[in-house]
């Protein structure tokens, strides 16, 4: 009996602790697994073992003492969009030129418009895998290209307004196409190496690619309620001609006074459309044009040591060459042996003559110009930097009238 009585109370006892236990009601939260003494340790670990390197110096030209220009507004300008940047992408030739139209839509009409760069880059690819197939490989296929490049695809395909085709994601601020393009390599390094030469399911894998990166371009455009093809917008509201632009290089190994290829990479269908002629003359189509009034598109070489990007400058040191022996042959040597490359496209916008000479006003879309501490996405380029290292340039045909006749003549 005594045995009975200390068992039903000890279940008495255990079920009330199952009541009150069934009496709670705890609540769950979500939050950030941590872990701080183990971080403690990778971050110690990870900071013993390894090694501190310095970062390299580069040797660079000492401002200190110069007279060099300090802000956009000293020049004498051209009218030009706001600059812009191209993100993480190769396409300078694209944003440089695009600008430089935007510049042209603006004298021939007054009109503000700003054109979609990525329309261009679009069909730049498309048209690169193209003849990547042709060639059967044997084009080249990167990011870069050349300043009359978008000249020809706009004949081919036109442009649109930026509103119709930005090649941004939702929420996306800069351009960014390392992915894309790698994916676009990659893809037809395996169409070369399986001789899968098939235009078309080449190009419209292509295609799909850059569908997902940056969209799919307009097929149409409305503007004041009237529907139109690129083709149509490119010459009914821009009124852009392509035919009436014109490209200029200054090397000796071509023949002056002759039309010539510019032998680069980047000018992956080898335009022989260039006007070759003596460098003094190169600069005074330059000079000349942007003193009345036109801009242009110029690109060459920008991995110089009398670059400042913060100041925004760009000279030739003496240490370099002294400017009384900037001439053809300088330059055709530095083109030669490969110490001048094809870097950069940017948009010449302005004029400034001073003690030391004449400067240049150009608008960048690269990271380097939007350094510039007093005009973002601007540099001044000294004359002697365009003689030396600017390589070829994009302008309208009426900017080079008089050298155009003596080709005519010759």
């Amino acid at each position: 009996m005594k045995s009975n009585i200390l068992f039903c109370l000890g279940l008495y006892l255990f079920s009330g602790v199952i009541i009150s236990q069934n009496e709670r009601n705890d609540k769950g939260k979500f939050e950030t697994p941590a872990n701080p003494f183990y971080e403690e340790i990778k971050k110690t670990n990870t900071a013993f073992f390894t090694q501190k390197k310095e970062t390299p110096k580069s040797f660079k030209m000492d401002f200190t003492g110069i007279d060099i220009p300090k802000s956009a507004k000293e020049f004498k300008t051209v009218w030009a969009g706001d600059a812009v940047s191209q993100g993480e992408t190769g396409t300078c030739w694209c944003f440089s030129t695009t600008s430089f139209y935007e510049s042209e839509i603006y004298r021939l009409t007054k009109q503000e418009i700003r054109l979609s760069e990525l329309f261009t880059v679009y069909w730049q690819y498309v048209e690169k895998a193209r003849e990547f197939v042709n060639k059967r490989g044997k084009s080249v296929f990167g990011e870069g290209s050349e300043t009359n490049a978008v000249q020809l695809m706009m004949k081919k395909y036109g442009t649109v307004p930026l509103n119709s085709f930005n090649g941004l994601k939702p929420g996306q601020k800069f351009h960014d196409h390392s992915k894309m393009y790698d994916e676009m390599n990659n893809y037809l390094q395996t169409v070369k190496s399986n001789n899968a030469w098939n235009e078309e399911t080449v190009l419209s894998t292509i295609k799909s690619i850059l569908n997902f990166y940056i969209g799919e371009p307009p097929v149409s455009v409305t503007v004041s309620g009237k529907k139109m093809t690129p083709i149509e917008y490119m010459k009914n509201v821009t009124k852009l001609n392509p035919d009436d632009y014109v490209d200029f290089m200054s090397l000796v190994e071509k023949p002056y006074w002759t039309k010539a290829e510019y032998v680069a990479d980047d000018n992956w269908w080898h335009s022989a459309d260039y006007y070759n002629v003596p460098l003094n003359d190169f600069m005074v189509v330059i000079k000349n044009a942007i003193k009345n009034g036109y801009t242009m598109s110029i690109g060459g070489d920008v991995s110089e040591s009398g670059i400042n990007s913060q100041l925004g400058v760009a000279m030739v040191p003496s240490f370099d060459i002294p400017s009384a022996y900037i001439d053809e042959y300088a330059r055709q040597f530095r083109f030669s042996n490969h110490t001048t490359t094809d870097d950069h496209a940017l948009h010449l916008v302005g004029y400034l003559e001073k003690p030391n000479g004449a400067w240049f006003l150009i608008k960048d879309s690269g990271s380097g110009g939007h350094n510039n501490q007093n005009s973002p996405g601007y540099y001044y380029y000294h004359e002697d930097f365009v003689k030396l290292k600017m390589m070829t340039f994009t302008i309208h045909k009426d900017a080079a009238k008089e050298i155009l006749q003596k080709f005519a003549i010759k």
